[in-house]
C-alpha cells in the first residue's frame, strides 16, 4: 500500500512545480526543478530546447541493452481565466478539504511529481533491474506543439534512440484513479474554408453575390456527412465547424468572403488524405469559388493489448483494486508524436496515457485528491519494475 510519506514527497514536489507561473510555452524553471531531482536520482539530463519552447530529456541505464522504459509529460499550463473567480489564486496551490488546488492540479503537474518520485524509488531495488528509464518533458503541449516533443523526437531518433514503451502521465482517468487508462487517440485535422463572393449593398443584392447565403447548403453538407460507423477501437469520425466569420460588422453590408474553420478527429477508418478529398467531393455540387487550407494535428495511434498494456493492468489492479479500462477517447496528447518516433521503421512506439482524474482540467478551480498521488506514484513504480527487467 502506499505510504504516507510518499503522499507527502509527491504532494511536496506537486506544488512546488504548481507555484510556477508556467503558462504555455513558458516553463517558469519547472524542469530545472525535476532535472535536480533526477540528477540526484542519477539521471542524465540535458536540455534540447528549441525557439522558446523548453525540452528536458533524461536518462538512466540500470545495466544490459534491456527495455526502455519513457516518461513522458508536459510542464505548461493553459491560461487560467479571470482570476477574480479562482477560489484561491491559481499558482499558489493549497490543500483545501483534501483537494490539491490549483492551476496545473490535474494537467499535469501531479503526474510529473508522481513520476520523479517513483523513478527515486527505484534506487531501492535497482540492482535487480536492466535497461533504461527516461524522461521527455516539454513545455509545449498545450500550445502549437510544434518546438516540443514533437522536436525532441525528431533529435533522439537522429541520435538511434528509441524508447520500447511511453506512459504519459495526461490525466486519463474519469471517477476515479486508474478506472481508465488511454491506450490510443484519434487524429485531428483543422481546415480553413474561405468562401468568396461579391461585396454590396444589402439593398441591392442582384449586384453582390453574398458567400454567407451561398455557403450554408455546403456547410450543412459537411455537418451532416456520416464517415463511418468507427470500430472496436475508436468512435465515429466527426465534423465540428468550430468558427465562422464573414462581414464587416455593418448592418447594411454584405461581405466579400466567409472563412470556416472546421475539424475532424478521426479514426483509423480514415486517412487524411482521404478525408481532404471527401471534403473537395461534397463541396464540388454546389460550386463555390473557394479555397481550402489543411493543417494535420496528428494521426491516430493505438497501442493494442501487449506487453505495455499488461503490465499497466497489473499495476493499476495491484494498486487500486480496479480493472482498468482501455479507451481511446479524449482530445489529443502528445502520444500522437511519441507512437510513430518520426515514421521510424520497425515497430511504433508502445504509448499509454495514464494520470489522475480529468474533471477539472482547464476548469477554474482546477484540483484533485491529495488521496490519488501516492497511488499514482505506486502505479508508476510498479509499472517500471515490471518493465525494466531483462526479457
Amino acid at each position: 500500500m502506499p505510504t504516507t510519506d510518499t503522499q507527502t514527497e509527491v504532494l511536496q514536489l506537486a506544488e512546488q512545480l504548481m507555484a510556477q507561473p508556467s503558462v504555455t510555452p513558458d516553463d517558469a524553471g519547472c524542469q530545472q526543478i525535476i532535472s535536480q531531482r533526477l540528477q540526484q536520482a542519477g539521471f542524465s539530463v540535458e536540455a534540447i530546447n528549441a525557439g522558446e519552447v523548453t525540452n528536458l530529456w533524461a536518462s538512466r541505464n540500470f545495466g544490459g541493452n534491456g527495455r526502455h522504459l519513457m516518461f513522458a509529460g508536459h510542464t505548461d499550463v493553459v491560461p487560467t481565466g479571470p482570476l477574480e473567480q479562482w477560489q484561491f489564486p491559481p499558482f499558489e496551490p493549497r490543500v483545501e478539504n483534501g483537494m490539491l488546488c490549483g492551476r496545473g492540479a490535474a494537467d499535469m503537474k501531479s503526474s510529473l511529481a508522481a513520476m520523479v518520485v517513483a523513478a527515486e524509488r527505484l534506487n531501492s531495488g535497482a540492482d535487480a533491474l536492466r535497461g533504461t528509464l527516461s524522461f521527455l518533458i516539454t513545455s509545449d503541449e498545450e500550445g502549437p506543439a510544434l518546438h516540443g516533443t514533437r522536436h525532441v523526437v525528431d533529435e533522439l531518433q537522429q541520435r538511434g534512440i528509441k524508447p520500447d514503451f511511453c506512459v504519459v502521465g495526461e490525466p486519463s482517468s474519469s471517477q476515479q484513479l486508474g478506472d481508465v487508462a488511454r491506450c490510443g487517440r484519434r487524429g485531428s485535422i483543422n481546415a480553413r474554408l474561405t468562401v468568396r463572393g461579391v461585396q454590396g449593398h444589402v439593398a441591392y443584392p442582384d449586384d453582390a453575390v453574398n458567400p454567407i447565403h451561398r455557403a450554408m447548403a455546403a456547410l450543412h453538407a459537411l455537418s451532416s456527412h456520416q464517415w463511418d460507423a468507427g470500430n472496436e477501437y475508436y468512435p465515429p469520425t466527426s465534423l465540428q465547424i468550430s468558427n465562422i466569420n464573414g462581414g464587416t460588422g455593418a448592418t447594411n453590408v454584405i461581405p466579400g468572403e466567409l472563412h470556416v474553420l472546421f475539424n475532424l478527429r478521426f479514426s483509423t477508418e480514415q486517412t487524411a488524405e482521404g478525408i481532404r478529398a471527401k471534403v473537395d467531393e461534397l463541396l464540388a455540387p454546389f460550386n463555390l469559388d473557394h479555397s481550402l487550407d489543411w493543417e494535420l494535428s496528428g494521426l491516430p495511434f493505438l497501442t493494442r493489448n501487449g506487453t505495455l498494456t499488461e503490465a499497466v493492468s497489473r499495476a493499476v489492479a495491484s494498486v487500486t483494486g480496479l480493472q482498468c479500462e482501455l479507451s481511446t477517447s479524449g482530445g489529443t496528447s502528445d502520444g500522437r508524436f511519441i507512437a510513430p518516433w518520426a515514421d521510424s521503421p520497425g515497430e511504433p512506439v508502445e504509448v499509454v496515457e495514464l494520470g489522475p482524474t480529468n474533471a477539472t482540467i482547464h476548469k477554474i478551480d482546477e484540483r484533485i485528491s491529495v488521496a490519488e498521488l501516492a497511488p499514482l506514484c505506486e502505479i508508476y513504480l510498479a509499472i517500471a519494475r515490471t518493465l525494466l527487467v531483462a526479457p
